[in-house]
């Protein structure tokens, strides 16, 4: 599929939440806009070029507070920073019309899928990582009354240079009662603990003959109620074990599902690839695997899938979630982000992380290449 027909399936899709009547961008530019455009950056307000921010250890900075309604449509960020781990140690975190708790809670680099504390470039439809380390993202984001972005140092080192840019529409009237809000959930386990650690190979009889039906023991992307959609996840596993990482089915159960109406065939099948991606790095508008690594203990990969041809729409819950292994037999590490629109009030997120927990690193869980238990 080309690039265009790409952006005009995805106009299709968000076209409620664009405020577009058209197939697509270009043949829309002649139409009058009904909007003010806006931008929150970090620019230099002495009219210098010091156009950057710092943000101390344990300092939270806000980068977006703005009367609705209004639109985001695209977030930019870069950042210089001593802090090896400075990708999983900012914490984003986006609040909308006043909510106490946040709509989009995840480590910096993982909500742009950089889940490894790592940076690497890639290119889909609604994330990207430019040359060299802007972030992009541009899922649209609306909001009724308020909309704000704030970004936490949880590390011990102080960010040197936080620069931001944050494009965003105003509108005159009220958004349509349609509108349904962006999320973002980051979650992780560290490790995923399988059922076993006596097997020698992905299809040792062993594993190949237990049965998993109903999800029991899944990895979990999301768990959210209320009425939206699903559009995508991004995620990164570092192994700890050797061999394929990749045995696992998604399986989303929607509205209280007992078993899942949708499950796949395997995890590389979920995001489009083939056959362990064999080996090979790639990136699409609405699929990909940035990051492949060696099928050995401390092999790391970076996989997306955006659902921005058919989003996964849920009327009162959604579980969505893939299998470490099959039947969820391996032991390695998962760290994703889940991106969904839906009505507030949204679910309680779970407890977030601390900063030691969620730096990558191999645990001794035994097994095929591991010498732990």
């Amino acid at each position: 599929m080309s690039r265009i027909a790409c952006w005009m399936i995805v106009c299709l899709v968000i076209t409620p939440l664009l405020a577009q009547d058209s197939a697509t961008w270009m043949s829309n530019l002649p139409q009058a806009r009904d909007y003010k455009q806006h931008r929150a950056s970090s620019y230099d307000h002495s009219g210098g070029n010091a156009d950057y921010r710092t943000i101390a250890p344990g300092e939270t900075l806000t980068v977006l507070d703005a009367a609705g309604p209004g639109l985001i449509s695209h977030i930019w960020f870069t950042i210089a920073s001593d802090d090896p781990y400075h990708l999983k140690a900012l914490v984003l975190r986006m609040y909308w019309d006043g909510e106490a708790t946040p709509s989009v809670e995840s480590p910096i680099g993982d909500f742009f899928g950089l889940g490894l504390g790592d940076y690497y470039r890639y290119q889909s439809l609604p994330l990207s990582v430019g040359s060299d380390k802007a972030l992009n993202c541009f899922f649209p984001m609306p909001f009724q009354k308020h909309a704000r972005i704030t970004v936490t140092n949880k590390g011990e080192r102080k960010v040197d240079a936080f620069y931001f840019n944050i494009d965003y529409r105003a509108y005159h009237k009220p958004l349509s009662d349609d509108q349904l809000y962006f999320h973002a959930q980051y979650r992780q386990a560290a490790p995923a603990h399988g059922w076993t650690n006596q097997w020698r190979s992905n299809d040792d009889p062993l594993v190949n003959g237990k049965k998993n039906l109903n999800g029991d023991g899944n990895y979990v992307w999301l768990e959210a109620t209320g009425r939206g959609h699903f559009v995508g996840v991004t995620m990164s596993v570092l192994q700890n074990q050797d061999g394929w990482w990749g045995e696992g089915d998604d399986m989303f159960f929607i509205d209280g599902e007992a078993t899942p109406s949708i499950n796949g065939t395997g995890s590389e099948d979920y995001f489009l690839g083939a056959w362990d991606f064999g080996g090979h790095a790639f990136s699409y508008a609405l699929y990909g695997a940035p990051v492949v690594g060696q099928e050995v203990a401390g092999g790391r990969s970076s996989v997306y899938r955006f659902h921005l041809d058919s989003p996964i729409p849920f009327t009162k819950s959604l579980r969505a979630t893939i299998e470490h292994g099959h039947a969820n037999h391996r032991s390695d590490n998962y760290f994703s982000v889940a991106y969904w629109y839906q009505t507030e009030p949204h679910a309680p997120f779970p407890p977030f992380p601390p900063l030691e927990q969620r730096i990558p690193k191999i645990y001794p869980v035994g097994g095929p290449g591991n010498a732990g238990k």
